[in-house]
């Protein structure tokens, strides 16, 4: 009933129909591998250098709280770099792709 009133005052309510069959056959790249890109990457990359740095600072530096302080500066400077180049990676790959949409003739997708 409350789909009912809401549909009567919409202007493309013949077309509705058509415009969701349309939306379906969109071809888009699963969203998956940019969630990890995005999220899980980052931690993995944060833990493992700062594992990292702790076995390479844990027989040079002998103060455990300069090797912890160290360790998690150099390791979110990773981080921030993984971050920086995977973001202009992707964003390279995504303007080809356009590129390539557009040569072929077929129209940009829509974000």
């Amino acid at each position: 009933m409350v789909e009912e009133k809401f549909c009567q005052g919409c202007t493309q309510k013949s077309r509705c129909q058509e415009v969701y069959e349309h939306l379906s056959h969109i071809q888009r790249a699963g969203v998956v591998f940019k969630v990890i890109l995005a999220f899980l990457l980052p931690i993995v990359v944060f833990i493992g250098s700062l594992a990292a740095f702790e076995e390479i600072f844990a027989g040079v530096i002998q103060s455990k709280e300069l090797q912890t302080v160290i360790g998690l500066l150099l390791a979110f400077a990773a981080t921030s770099s993984f971050t920086l180049i995977s973001r202009e990676i992707n964003h390279c790959c995504e303007n080809s792709k356009q590129e390539k949409r557009l040569k072929c003739g077929s129209p940009p997708a829509r974000e």
